[in-house]
């Protein structure tokens, strides 16, 4: 008979928790171990590809580092009494304050359930408009400027499109690092249509540019320009579908004439965006010569405070040329998180009431508050919007807000002004904070901590980019006394008195609530026929599943209904749109740059953006060590020239500073950044480095219309941090719980997870004097063999106890380093042998190769062989992939490999091939 622990192998199909393109997962599990993943083949949104993230999601498992029990003022209590006090506190504040002194701020990392749940406590029970979600940081602009355009929040495109287009424009977004299942689609797709033209528009020269036809770097938040001038452009040629803006759109006399006043001309164009005119009319012309056009954009454009009017000037082109509803076509604004779309289809942005209705909508109040009511319970529906993320903690900061409940997400790193936004957490007399990872800059502000469960635990549903619903499976147990947000805030209601419209035993029952929402009293067609349409947003065909037809559900794309009922792949094919008279506008925008102004104290335009192997603040994929190879410090992008005026060097040690804060990080000097600007990363918090959280140095600044933070367009200033020495400390996992880490006094430290060490870089401005004494006072074991360079400041340590290795020290820059994986092999040996011992110091192996940084994270293949195979003649990135299968996974490494190639080309030794000839 087999043993308990050899249960038989089953595998399950889930959804990916990353970015907002929704891959499908097939999950392999062994008894209650997922031991690995793939993509799901027969999903349609990646048809088994996954990223490199994606990729090593079962590597992110495991019970350490959870929470793992209920916290009341920094005790560990019972569920009971944590749900006991957290309801009487909030009550407490309600009777003595007002229902408005209550607020929640949510996450696209929940999933739809949860958020339905949670949206129908705050509003509808808790009577506070209050409850927000970190979705407003990313997709605000774009949900406002599809309800100006097309009078509802919708997508009209879906994936297939990017790979029937005829061009495909990518603005403000770095697809192949930031959603690179996508940009491999539309490789594959350019591959099999060599007329297919790729365009890319960003300030940067990024990874996404390796397939592009087209680069305009323009000028940072000169994209209403660029746009404006393309639709007068198009009118100046002829080339609008004048039939189509007769029959279909309003708003385009006065969109134009805005248009031609900002933007007249190539010539003007081309001067507010720094660009070459005749790339830029290339790019006119590409537009309005071809019908099927996706314009795919993302964070570039809507992280602004003008991102609205960015947005609508996209969509204005693409109604001018009646390019969209059709195959192919259409603007395409790319979700960051992977649920942010189902978090607005049941209300989670404080401007939404429920199922894509706001406050304004006519009667939605009254519809949702009948829906809503059971037999003994009547909603207390607020009558306005609530708070937007930042002046949710602005009126925190002023004492107005005095609960704050907060879900899956870290405001205390990802909002502007951090500072600001911890001191008014400091402040506030009660923040609750549920969540599934035990260190979190949050944590720290927290009065109840209430534990959830993370992936592959949740159950329920996700809406991706292209509005498709796809089932997130829980196939673990959470563990400890971790439950799931939508039960934890129904134990709470219960609490409250509404334990009536709470009762939920299962998320099939939400998901189906949910459902009929979104089709009580909703008609479009015939709403649509009788001069003005009602929700688009509608999967009513979606009623009455069952739990088993909702654990069976296989992704679809709303809307889902009767006389739909396999669902909607494209929007908007007839004409007819979601706004009263059934008629798409076109919007006059005015241009406008960045509200956070250059100056003589801080020259350098910042713009902020994420990378490709990490995800939002690290609490998921920093657990992943190869994950942290690909860019294992937090960094600053600069041009050359920039580098040489402030006296910073490649690799070296600098800082950002701006009205708001100062950032800390290593230096990459790279001509892809254009000069007078400074790229830097969103992953790093105080939990992996000292001083390099990103929004730090963005002012809490947002666009009007939106709400949504202008975290790309920063004012910062450089100079170099003049460390005296340098230094990295591997310290065994082993030993880790006995360090309290006293080199975090340090100017400069950055924490890199590795497999069975934790690797420290470190930095600082003040001398050691003593390094032996100095290690007696950081780490428990003594220094045991060493090798110093006094002349030099060079030292090489390490500390060894009972056999195994416990530290290694080397002062020194990074860039003498050996590389670590032998090194780090040796922390996991139960005693070191002799040569093993003689070749500590060294960091490698007599003969091992130092295989260099990082490239390809799927197969763990360095730098070094990388380039050692160029010069033995594998000269392409096939020839790379057949010898070192590097690039042969998720592809995000292919421009890397490609950039090395044409470096290393004229290094290369021609292949011999064998002789064939017969004597």
């Amino acid at each position: 008979m087999p043993q308990a622990n050899q249960l038989a192998q089953r595998e399950m199909l889930t959804t990916c928790p990353y970015c907002g393109v929704g891959c499908g997962v097939k999950a392999t599990l062994q008894g209650d171990i997922l031991s690995g993943v793939e993509g799901d083949r027969e999903h349609p949104a990646n048809y088994g590809r996954l990223c490199v993230k994606g990729s090593a999601l079962h590597e992110t498992l495991g019970g350490h580092g959870r929470l793992t029990q209920p916290r009341i003022d920094g005790v560990e209590v019972s569920w009971a009494q944590a749900l006991t006090v957290t309801a009487q506190r909030l009550n407490a504040l309600r009777e003595e304050h007002g229902n408005y002194t209550v607020a929640g701020y949510l996450s696209g990392q929940l999933l739809t359930e949860d958020y339905y749940v949670a949206n129908k406590l705050f509003k509808g029970f808790l009577g506070t408009p209050h409850l927000d979600t970190n979705s407003r940081l990313c997709m605000a602009s774009a949900v406002a400027a599809y309800k100006r355009a097309f009078g509802a929040d919708v997508v009209p495109c879906n994936y297939e499109d990017l790979e029937e287009a005829e061009l495909v424009v990518l603005v403000g977004s770095n697809l192949a690092w930031n959603h690179p299942v996508l940009y491999q689609r539309i490789k594959v797709a350019k591959e099999r249509n060599p007329l297919m033209r790729l365009v890319v528009i960003d300030p940067r020269v990024t990874d996404s540019c390796e397939i592009a036809d087209l680069y305009l770097g323009i000028k940072p938040g000169s994209d209403a320009y660029l746009f404006n001038g393309l639709l007068a452009w198009m009118a100046q040629r002829g080339k609008l579908d004048t039939l189509y803006l007769e029959r279909h759109t309003e708003g385009f006399v006065e969109a134009l004439a805005a248009a031609q006043q900002s933007a007249g001309s190539v010539a003007e164009v081309a001067a507010a965006c720094d660009v070459d005119p005749e790339r830029l009319e290339t790019f006119y012309y590409w537009f309005a010569s071809q019908l099927h056009v996706v314009t795919l954009y993302s964070q570039g454009v809507n992280q602004s405070s003008s991102g609205t009017d960015k947005c609508n000037a996209i969509i204005n082109c693409h109604l001018a040329g009646g390019k969209l509803g059709l195959p192919g076509a259409g603007p395409f604004s790319i979700t960051g998180q992977p649920n942010a779309m189902g978090g607005r289809e049941v209300g989670g942005l404080a401007n939404q009431l429920a199922a894509h209705m706001d406050y304004h909508t006519p009667g939605a109040l009254d519809l949702v508050s009948r829906f809503w009511a059971t037999d003994s319970l009547t909603p207390t529906l607020p009558e306005a919007p609530g708070y937007k993320a930042v002046e949710l903690f602005e009126a925190i900061e002023r004492g107005e807000v005095k609960a704050l409940w907060v879900m899956a997400t870290n405001p205390a790193i990802s909002l502007p002004d951090a500072a600001r936004v911890r001191a008014a957490l400091e402040k506030c007399p009660l923040v609750i904070v549920s969540e599934c990872a035990a260190h979190t800059d949050l944590l720290p502000y927290a009065d109840i901590v209430l534990p959830a469960s993370g992936w592959s635990e949740k159950d329920g549903t996700v809406t991706n980019s292209e509005r498709r619903i796809s089932r997130q499976r829980g196939m673990l147990s959470p563990p400890g006394e971790a439950r799931h947000d939508w039960w934890i805030m129904c134990e709470v209601a219960k609490r409250l008195g509404f334990a009536e419209a709470f009762n939920y035993s299962h998320p099939w029952e939400i998901f189906d609530e949910h459902a009929r929402l979104s089709g009580f009293e909703n008609d479009f067609k015939n709403s649509a026929a009788q001069g003005g349409p009602q929700r688009l947003f509608n999967i009513s065909g979606l009623i009455g599943l069952g739990r088993e037809g909702y654990d069976a559900l296989a992704s679809i794309q709303w809307p889902v209904t009767a006389t739909a009922p396999h669902g909607t792949a494209r929007l908007f094919e007839d004409g007819i749109f979601a706004t009263p008279n059934g008629r798409a506008k076109l919007l006059a925008v005015q241009p406008r740059g960045p509200a956070q102004a250059l100056s003589a104290s801080y020259p350098l335009r910042l713009n902020t953006g994420r990378i490709r192997d990490q995800w939002h603040t690290m609490t998921r994929t920093g657990r992943a060590p190869r994950l942290m190879n690909h860019r294992a410090e937090p960094f600053m992008e600069i041009h050359p020239d920039d580098a040489l005026a402030a006296g910073v060097q490649d690799q070296g040690l600098a800082k950002l500073s701006a009205q708001t804060g100062e950032f800390c990080a290593r230096v990459r000097v790279s001509n892809a950044q254009r000069r007078g600007e400074v790229f830097v990363p969103i992953h790093w918090t105080d939990c992996f480095t000292k001083q390099a959280r990103s929004s730090a140095l963005i002012a809490g600044i947002i666009d009007p219309l939106s709400g949504q933070p202008e975290s790309k367009h920063g004012a910062v200033a450089l100079r170099p941090l003049p460390a005296v020495w340098q230094a990295t400390l591997l310290i065994a996992n082993t030993i880790t719980d006995r360090v309290a880490a006293p080199w975090q006094m340090s100017d400069y430290w950055a924490r890199i997870p590795m497999g069975a060490c934790q690797r420290w870089q470190l930095a600082d401005t003040q001398r050691v004097e003593d390094w032996f004494a100095q290690l007696a006072n950081w780490l428990p074991t003594p220094a045991s063999i060493w090798s110093q360079d006094i002349a030099s400041g060079r030292l090489r340590v390490a500390g060894i106890e009972n056999g195994r290795l416990c530290w290694w020290l080397m002062v020194g820059p990074p860039n003498e380093l050996p590389g670590l994986a032998w090194l780090e092999a040796r922390f996991e040996d139960e005693a070191l042998s002799t040569n093993h011992r003689r070749r500590l110091l060294a960091g490698c192996d007599d003969g091992a190769a130092d295989t260099g940084p990082i490239v390809c994270s799927c197969h763990q293949v360095g730098q070094i062989t990388i380039a050692n195979a160029i010069r033995d003649g594998d000269t392409s990135v096939e020839a790379l992939g057949a010898r070192l299968a590097c690039g042969t996974q998720c592809g995000s490494c292919i421009p890397e490999l490609k950039s090395l190639i044409e470096e290393e080309r004229p290094n290369a030794r021609a292949k011999q091939t064998p002789n064939t000839e017969v004597a």
